[in-house]
């Protein structure tokens, strides 16, 4: 080779050294020194370019190329220098000789960007795609005798940009938003579908309690279906499973299968060839442990599974996985809101029944109640007068009440309507407002009406106009207490306006949004009561609503509240409907007022005296001095008349607040008090009375409507000693009264100083001192008591500072006295409030359990043993009876639980009957 031959091919690289050690003469270009000066030139542009290009030269388009060139051919060079471009790249002629045909017969370059070409330059059949350009090239004669490829790959941004579409419309689709999850695979699958070049088929399983389903595939029209299983037991997957990695993923592990082709005949890629491998990948779910299900990817035969192409196949997984996640939460969320709603919808038929159920009996109650009051034949004494009106009052406020969940329950199904007719609204507005006139004159306000005549008749509902202004100046009136109420009417072109402004308390402006809410309440706001529905302002909302106008409130704390009913002509112009007016206007306004006048009704400052003839002379009890607070004006008369009946003295209060004043000017004996109160309500009243030594010892009894057990745990953890739900039988208060005030007079100091433990039952006829008695082998039988003492045996020496005990009948009311004792021993000793109040949860619970579970016992009786020593405390209760579970229905399903929240305890039952045994450390 001369040196010219080997300047030519210098500075070309590891091409330029092979095309330099070629022997060219053995090609059909020839030796080197032979080459025309146009090709010399050719080859070296070529050489010293970076871009990828080819030059094809003669009749045998001898190939000469780059360093950048050999790369785009992979395994085909160095083979390629000098040989025939139709051998090198046969499998891709078909697409490549006519650009290279055109260029050299018309001379004309060309340019085709991302041309599609098949390749086997890594051991299979590969998809690829380049941005090529074909020009003539010329020898020194002009002639064209060969082409200049010029070319790039761009397969990465081809396919690449065809996965992101998938990926993307698979997002978009994966909202969630459809019928269920199963029909959002369907979807997804159908996506999929689409993209047959980036995958071929494809399969979702997902977890269903411990089966793998197959809920949608895709590829092949589905003729693969057979040959996937489509369910999988994941306790025994079986061989199918695992041929498919089925197993592995769903306990998320990516899985490669390599022989699709033997077990699926299934032709994908550009040109049809069958799928050699395949992925099962875990759909990742919040559970990392335990994924979703499992993804079931065929991969296509003509790419290769290199790392970017796993990487897609994850994300593909994630993608599904998101969107089916949305699907089963957006499912679940909707099963929630159909179950909510098929339970609004039972709740509002079961008010709707219910209350119409009630309209019987209450008929049947006032209308012989309104017969005795307005008999002049028989007229009633006094006394029953008084009785008769109590229970016509409440009976009326029932049968209101029952009326407003009636509409209220109708409005909410949908079935309420409007019976418009054509009314002097301001006369109407004014007739009502002068209902309440006398109310809100006792109450000290000013009542102020403005309802000029408006200029032509309106289309209302009269009823429905009735409730909306009664409940507007009810809850007006109920927090007011200095000012006044102010009613206008007025109209312009536009609607008609109904005003209630008042000088009240005020709202604040976190709670305006849910002011017209059902049973929304202002927490700790002051009122005139505390009873009510919480649905008053929910109805005015939709009864206005109902009438083709709406409500909307402002208000400022301390400076009052304004709400504005407002009508639409349009809607005032309604066909009105003919016929006779319907009865009982003014009825729910007059029920309003008469329940003011019971939040206006004060208790006199003195004590309720009981009448000399009331109460046995031998009652030890005469003369007991009760406190009442219950704001209920009803509630109050008949509790003090039932009280003094008894021989008590009685003073009255209204809330929690009067009744703490009460308590320090002049301790009584018990508190009766109610739950719900305005100011102070009747729980806050025991926890304050607890907390201050003075009256820590207070005998206080709770009142509620409020039934359940949650609220009766909340009292008796505060501190009451008793709690009884209303309605509640006059016998039975009062007899927990009597054991409340006899078991405070009968309390024995926490300790004898000096003196032997004592075992107690409180007397039951007078209160007698305690006199510590020698060791006797048996107690008797108790009645409401008799006093005897004993020496309990101290085996472990615990009770080194303190070992007391009481016993008590087996009766229901025995759990208050117990509480009472324990806490009076406990107190005496500075047990930590907080511990003390847990013992006597637990205590209360150990000595419920012993009157209810005791069966036929030997001992109508329960014995209570209180040790300290150290730092802990031991609470033993023992019955005499055999155990005895009780019914679901009975049972409150409660006691072992707060007994072992609140302590260690230990249960021995035997023959002779059971010991609970509780212990806590003080510290």
């Amino acid at each position: 080779m001369t040196r010219p031959s080997i300047d030519l091919f210098s500075g070309g690289g590891d091409t330029g050294r092979l095309m330099a050690a070629l022997d060219w003469a053995h090609t059909p270009l020839g030796p080197v020194s032979g080459w025309p000066q146009s090709l010399r030139a050719a080859v070296r542009m070529v050489l010293s370019s970076r871009y990828p290009m080819l030059l094809l030269w003669g009749d045998e388009f001898s190939q000469l190329y780059n360093d950048a060139y050999s790369a785009l051919i992979g395994d085909k060079h160095p083979a390629a220098l000098g040989d025939d471009v139709r051998v090198t790249l046969a499998e891709g002629w078909d697409v490549l000789a006519p650009l290279i045909e055109q260029a050299m017969a018309t001379g004309v370059a060309s340019w085709v960007p991302a041309l599609q070409l098949l390749l086997e330059r890594a051991g299979y059949r590969e998809e690829a795609y380049f941005s090529v350009s074909h020009a003539p090239a010329r020898d020194d004669d002009g002639r064209t005798v060969g082409v200049l490829t010029v070319c790039s790959e761009v397969t990465q941004q081809v396919v690449g940009e065809r996965r992101l579409r998938l990926l993307r419309d698979l997002s978009v689709l994966g909202d969630g938003r459809t019928v269920d999850v199963d029909a959002t695979a369907a979807r997804l699958i159908d996506v999929i579908d689409g993209h047959p070049l980036d995958v071929p088929f494809a399969a979702i399983y997902l977890r269903d309690g411990t089966a793998l389903r197959r809920v949608a595939c895709t590829g092949g029209d589905q003729g693969h279906a057979g040959a996937l299983p489509d369910a999988v037991e994941l306790t025994d997957p079986g061989p199918p499973a695992y041929a498919w990695g089925l197993a592995d993923a769903v306990e998320g592990r990516t899985t490669q299968v390599t022989d699709v082709a033997d077990r699926l005949p299934l032709p994908a890629g550009p040109w049809d060839d069958p799928v050699r491998s395949a992925l099962a990948l875990p759909l990742p779910s919040a559970d990392e442990d335990q994924p979703l299900g499992v993804l079931l990817v065929g991969v296509s035969p003509s790419r290769g599974l290199d790392e970017a192409h796993r990487s897609f196949h994850q994300l593909l997984a994630q993608q599904i996985s998101v969107a089916l996640r949305n699907a089963k939460e957006y499912e679940e969320e909707r099963r929630r809101i159909e179950a909510m709603a098929e339970l609004d919808r039972v709740k509002t038929d079961f008010f709707a029944n219910v209350s119409h159920e009630f309209r019987t009996p209450l008929t049947l109650i006032l209308g012989p109640l309104t017969d005795a009051l307005t008999d002049a034949t028989a007229p009633l004494a006094a006394v029953q007068r008084e009785r008769v009106e109590t229970g016509w009052r409440n009976a009326t406020r029932l049968l209101t009440l029952v009326n407003s969940l009636l509409t209220f329950s109708s409005l909410e199904a949908g079935r309420a309507r409007s019976d418009a007719r054509l009314v002097d609204l301001a006369a109407l507005t004014a007739e009502l407002a002068g209902v309440f006139r006398a109310a809100v004159e006792r109450a000290g306000l000013t009542l102020e009406v403005s309802c000029p005549p408006l200029p032509r008749p309106v289309a209302v509902d009269p009823v429905n106009w009735e409730r909306i202004v009664t409940n507007l100046l009810s809850n007006a009136l109920k927090y007011t207490f200095i000012g006044r109420i102010r009613v206008t009417l007025d109209a312009d072109d536009e609607e008609v306006r109904l005003t209630v402004t008042d000088t009240g308390i005020g709202i604040a402006e976190r709670d305006l949004p849910k002011l017209f809410e059902r049973f929304h309440r202002v927490r700790g706001a002051r009122s005139r009561s505390h009873e009510g529905t919480g649905i008053g302002l929910a109805l005015v909302h939709e009864l206005a609503r109902l009438e083709g106008g709406d409500v909307r409130a402002t208000s400022q704390v301390g400076v009052g509240s304004s709400f504005t009913v407002t009508l639409p002509w349009s809607a005032a112009h309604r066909t009105a409907v003919s016929g006779p007016t319907v009865d009982g206007r003014g009825d729910a306004a007059r029920a309003a007022v008469e329940e003011a006048m019971g939040w206006l009704t004060e208790p006199g400052d003195a004590v309720t005296e009981p009448d000399p003839a009331s109460g046995a002379a031998t009652d030890e009890l005469a003369g007991a001095r009760i406190l009442l607070a219950d704001d209920n004006a009803d509630m109050r008369a008949y509790l003090t008349r039932l009280l003094t009946g008894q021989g008590w003295r009685v003073r009255a209060v209204t809330d929690g607040r009067q009744a703490l004043d009460e308590i320090h000017r002049d301790l009584p004996d018990l508190v009766l008090t109610d739950v719900m109160m305005p100011v102070l309500n009747g729980f806050d009243l025991v926890r304050r009375l607890r907390a201050d030594p003075t009256t820590r010892a207070l005998p206080v009894l709770v009142l509620s409507a409020r039934a359940g057990g949650e609220a009766s745990v909340e009292g008796l953890s505060l501190g009451a000693d008793d709690y009884l739900v209303k309605p509640f039988a006059a016998a039975e208060l009062i007899a927990r009264i009597r054991a409340s005030i006899r078991r405070a007079r009968d309390r024995i100091p926490a300790a004898a100083s000096g003196g032997a433990p004592a075992t107690v039952t409180a007397p039951s006829a007078r209160s007698a001192p305690v006199r510590p008695l020698p060791s006797a082998p048996a107690v008797p039988p108790v009645r409401d008591a008799s006093v005897v003492a004993e020496t309990p045996a101290d085996p472990d020496g615990l009770g080194d500072l303190l070992d007391v005990g009481w016993t008590y009948p087996s009766a229901p009311t025995s759990a208050a006295a117990m509480r009472r004792d324990v806490r009076g021993t406990l107190g005496d000793l500075d047990v930590d409030p907080d511990v003390l109040e847990d013992l006597l949860l637990a205590g209360s619970e150990a000595m419920n359990n012993a009157v209810e579970h005791a069966q036929r016992p030997s001992r109508p009786e329960v014995r209570v043993r209180v040790q300290v020593g150290g730092d802990l405390v031991r609470i033993s209760v023992r019955d005499f009876g055999t155990w005895r579970d009780r019914r679901p229905a009975m049972d409150r399903g409660r006691g072992a639980l707060l007994m072992n929240a609140y302590g260690d305890v230990r249960l021995v039952s035997t023959a002779e009957g059971t010991t609970v045994t509780i212990e806590r450390r003080l510290a």
